[in-house]
């Protein structure tokens, strides 16, 4: 049985969340922390400036997009478990991910504030009761609750792991 309420979350973030569904929050939280820690501590330095093809992502602006999205989503969860009916904007990835300057970043420092937001993000939603956790808002013009949200951040960090693992640590084959 699902932990969430897909009929409370927009469509697009189901592929998401599907992957830590069968997960308490508890454990849907730590599973990213699991997923992506242990491979970014193993990654070189010189490899974070990878991208695996022109125009996308280095893995230094991948892990700043994890990152900034899990502080918007985590905002979001916060307004709506205290109740706040204010409308939120969507954010463009893409700009973000171009205006970030990730390339100036040392691996380290990412990993350092990678770090810090999953441990905030943890306290969080730690801290919100069931009413919050139940509570709902719009993000993206679209209606959303609090416990959707962090199976939300959950699933997209796995999602991003994926893509890490398939297109910018195997290697090349002709």
């Amino acid at each position: 049985m699902a932990n969430v309420d897909y009929n409370r979350i927009p469509e697009y973030y189901h592929r998401y969340v599907r992957q830590v569904e069968d997960l308490d929050l508890e454990a849907a939280l730590r599973s990213r922390r699991d997923a992506i820690l242990p491979v970014l501590r193993t990654l070189p330095d010189q490899q974070w400036d990878f991208a695996y093809a022109a125009g996308k992502w280095t893995i230094k602006e991948l892990v700043l997009h994890i990152i900034d999205a899990e502080r918007i989503f985590a905002y979001r969860a916060l307004r709506f478990s205290r109740q706040d009916s204010t409308p939120l904007p969507s954010f463009d990835e893409n700009r973000f991910a171009e205006k970030s300057e990730a390339g100036r970043r040392s691996p380290s420092s990412l990993l350092r504030e990678l770090e810090t937001v999953l441990d905030s993000t943890d306290t969080l939603f730690e801290g919100f009761s069931a009413e919050q956790l139940n509570q709902e808002g719009v993000a993206s013009n679209n209606p959303v609750y609090v416990r959707g949200i962090a199976y939300i951040i959950c699933g997209h960090i796995l999602h991003h792991v994926g893509i890490l693992k398939e297109r910018y640590l195997q290697p090349a084959t002709a």
